[in-house]
Formats: C-alpha cells, sequence, structure tokens
C-alpha cells in the first residue's frame, strides 16, 4: 500500500493543521485524497487526525488506498513508429500522449498503445507491495519518458533482456545522446554553453522544479544548449542532455532566461503566441541497441506546430546568428 513520510523542519514555527501543511508541500498529497483515501496517519508513532496541528520536529506518516485500476490494457491507438525488431521499439511520440498510466491518466497512454500494437495480454496491478514493483507494473517497456507535452523520438523495450540493457545506458548516460530542439522567448547572453545545476520541487508550486546551485540538494542536472538563431526577441535552441531529470529542459531554459514558449508551467502565454502549446521536441536519440556494437540514430521530423511559429517568426522579425562566445 503506498505511503508518505516526511519530517517537519526544526525552524517551523507556524500554526498548521496536518493536513493544510501536507497538501502544501511539493510532494504533498491535496486535502480531498487525503480525506478520502488516507487509511493512517502515524505522527511520532501515535496515530493522528487531519486536524492535527504539526510543530517542528514531527515525523508523519501516511499511507493510503490509491484508485488505480484492476489492469492495465492495450488500446488501439494509432502509432508512429520509427524502427522496430524483436527487441526494441522506436516510436514518434505525438504531443499530448502520456508515456504511462499513472494519477489522471490510466488509460490513452504510449504503454496502452504499445501493449495493443505488440498483442500482449492486459496487465493486472497491484496495489501491495513496493513502490517500485506498483510503478514496473504501469510502464512495462519504458526505459525514458518524455513529458506528455513534448513530442518525439522515444525508445522501448520489448522483453525484459532489452529493458535491462537500455535501462544501464540511461542510468549512467554513457555513449547516448538525446538531442531536442525547442521555441524560446529570449536570446541567450552566450550562444553556446552548458548549465550544471541541481534541480529542486519548488516549495511554492508542488507541479514545479527549479534550477539551484551551492547546494547538495536536489539532483545534479547537466544541459548542453546551442542558439541556432534569433528571430527578434525568441531564439531557435538545440539541446542536449547529459542527465535526465524531471522537467530538466524546461527548468534549464527558464534559468538562461529564456523560458520554453507554450510552456504553461514554466511561461505565460504572451502576445505573438498566446495560444502556443509546448515548444520542445526530442528530434534524434543515439543508441546502442541490444547485441550491436555501434552506435544507432534514429531521427524525427520537425513537427508542423514548429513549422507554423516559425514561419510566423520569418515573416515578422530578421534572422540573427548571435557571434561565438569570446
Amino acid at each position: 500500500m503506498p505511503y508518505f513520510s516526511v519530517t517537519v523542519p526544526e525552524g517551523f514555527n507556524e500554526t498548521q493543521r496536518l493536513d493544510s501543511y501536507i497538501a502544501s508541500l511539493p510532494n504533498g498529497m491535496n486535502r480531498s485524497k487525503l480525506k478520502s483515501g488516507v487509511t493512517e496517519i502515524l505522527v511520532n508513532g501515535k496515530k493522528q487526525k487531519i486536524s492535527y496541528k504539526v510543530k517542528a520536529g514531527d515525523k508523519i506518516d501516511i499511507e493510503w488506498e490509491e484508485n488505480i485500476p484492476t489492469d492495465i490494457e492495450g488500446e488501439d491507438i494509432p502509432l508512429d513508429i520509427i524502427y522496430e525488431d524483436d527487441d526494441v521499439c522506436v516510436v514518434d511520440k505525438k504531443q499530448g500522449m502520456v508515456t504511462h498510466p499513472a494519477c489522471g491518466n490510466w488509460n490513452g497512454t504510449l504503454v496502452n498503445a504499445l501493449l495493443f500494437h505488440w498483442g500482449r495480454e492486459k496487465i493486472p496491478q497491484i496495489k501491495e507491495g513496493s513502490a517500485s514493483e506498483i510503478l514496473a507494473r504501469r510502464r512495462p517497456g519504458i526505459v525514458h519518458r518524455l513529458d506528455k507535452d513534448t513530442s518525439g523520438i522515444i525508445i522501448t523495450a520489448k522483453n525484459r533482456d532489452a529493458e535491462e540493457w537500455l535501462q544501464a545506458q540511461f542510468r549512467h548516460h554513457k555513449g547516448i545522446v538525446k538531442e531536442y530542439i525547442a521555441i524560446c522567448f529570449g536570446r541567450p547572453r552566450q550562444r553556446s554553453g552548458t548549465i550544471i545545476t541541481q534541480i529542486v520541487r519548488d516549495p511554492k508550486n508542488r507541479r514545479r522544479f527549479k534550477a539551484v546551485t551551492e547546494t547538495s540538494e536536489g539532483k545534479r542536472a547537466v544541459t548542453h544548449y546551442r542558439c541556432i538563431a534569433c528571430y527578434g526577441e525568441y531564439s531557435l535552441m538545440r539541446i542536449r542532455i547529459a542527465t535526465g531529470r524531471t522537467h530538466q529542459i524546461r527548468v534549464h531554459m527558464k534559468y538562461l532566461n529564456c523560458p520554453i514558449l507554450g510552456d504553461e508551467i514554466y511561461f505565460k502565454p504572451e502576445k505573438l503566441f498566446p495560444k502556443a502549446t509546448l515548444m520542445l521536441h526530442a528530434r534524434m536519440l543515439k543508441i546502442k541497441l541490444p547485441g550491436k556494437t555501434e552506435l544507432s540514430t534514429f531521427k524525427s521530423r520537425t513537427p508542423e506546430r514548429f513549422l507554423k511559429v516559425l514561419s510566423s517568426l520569418h515573416k515578422s522579425f530578421k534572422k540573427t546568428i548571435l557571434s561565438e562566445n569570446p
């Protein structure tokens, strides 16, 4: 059964109910879920109610039941398959498709589509066991992921041996090349560079992450970028990542003062493209396939939404190439 644990910081000096405090945390639970799904709340090892007033140093443990489906089933959803063999399947994921089933998105995902495409039986889900066991049942064959609104190349494994082979490469990021293109609002100070920060949850908004330095908190993230061209205040960027953190590119472009156009989490709509969706696309992946000694390269076409925005930029602004870094 899923559980959640947190210790209230020693410097905490507010008067706050437990449900309000948990809901305010970056990885917390909303108050409605606390009321309807929680089976047990322990504070310092003793049972408490959601109305308990938290204090500095309190250790809070929450156990709850999650309303997950009994099975994950295949669905007849069209896929743009770039490459497939007995071990892997490389897909050009469309914008708007979630990679694997999770809260709020139990169907219509890439996993559902792949199960149907591969002719697989439905996968029974479990509600008890370790978090890793529960998650593994939801994402068979998934070795990396793309955000829902990020389109482009994603490679999946068709058997356990291939899954372990690919996971090892993504885990160590040796030999893999993952390249993206993005249209950003803002111009970088330098034409190319490398961003190295820690990435942590934003304490003010649990949907967001932020880049921080001079701390060991969070996870280390490394992003290489190159500005291909500028159009007024807009920039077309080519980006390669050496780590794979959640929202990494989106957070690092925001950190660079060049947030990605259409990013509803990290950038507010602007006048020229108020209805733009996320302009981030995984255009290329180089990876060693199971049993191969050389890297295989897979590329995706530039999406139509990019072509439309770039066409408008060409008409509105003069193309500018930034000078090389001093």
